[in-house]
């Protein structure tokens, strides 16, 4: 189902400003559909309210915060709604091929049945009882109850969330929340955020000592014995 076109679209104006002209355009093509998708057996219109309802959500999560919070119950709304028409639709998905497997094997099993009478000129019903597939089949006609008789109770569901989505006057309230625009947030000198200090690199570490290198050898002087003898040799 292709989404109605959303008129006045203005790309240079403000986002909440499109979001409400959005919002009413997805919103009225829900309530279009749920005129006929209230109604038994209608499986197409269901499931294009389910679409449907699905775009809705989509433009409420971009929306929230930028018009009335009433938007955040209206999403909620909106998620339980798809959620409960996504399962009616997998029951009317999954029913149509249970009963095309079933028939399937039902067509088989009469030709295994013909062959195994041998040309009688009637059918033994103990044949047919002995089919192959007659396992298989039993299984199959029980989903297919199952699910024929879960769809009907899911129908039920649905029919009462839209009669309180009505009641609690759904539309009306979103249409207002869609005009609102939040006051934006001023924080006091004491709320600001305190910026952490910066930080200073850790000094560069020093390098290590340097092994001392070979020393040089003292200066000889004489000793006192050695001396000695020159001053002998100076008296004689």
């Amino acid at each position: 189902m292709r989404a109605r076109p959303v008129k006045r679209l203005d790309p240079a104006g403000p986002l909440a400003d499109n979001l409400a002209r959005i919002i009413a355009v997805r919103l009225d093509e829900v309530y279009d559909l749920a005129k006929t998708a209230v109604k038994p057996g209608k499986v197409k219109a269901q499931h294009d309210m389910r679409i449907a309802v699905k775009r809705l959500r989509y433009v409420l999560e971009v929306a929230d915060g930028l018009v009335g919070s009433y938007t955040r119950t209206a999403l909620r709304r909106t998620k339980e709604l798809q959620d409960l028409l996504g399962e009616i639709h997998d029951c009317d998905v999954m029913l149509p091929m249970v009963l095309g497997s079933l028939d399937a094997l039902e067509k088989d099993d009469a030709i295994a049945v013909v062959a195994r009478a041998n040309g009688a000129p009637d059918l033994d019903p103990a044949l047919a009882a002995r089919a192959p597939n007659a396992a298989a089949r039993r299984g199959l006609v029980t989903l297919s109850t199952h699910l024929r008789a879960r769809r009907t109770l899911l129908f039920e569901r649905f029919l009462a969330m839209w009669q309180r989505t009505l009641d609690a006057e759904f539309r009306e309230k979103l249409i207002a929340a869609a005009k609102e625009r939040p006051q934006p947030v001023v924080m006091s000198a004491t709320e600001q955020p305190v910026s952490a200090p910066p930080v200073s690199e850790p000094p560069a570490p020093e390098p290590p000592p340097t092994a001392p290198g070979p020393q040089p050898p003292a200066p000889l002087t004489p000793s006192s014995h050695e001396s000695q003898p020159d001053a002998v040799e100076h008296v004689a």
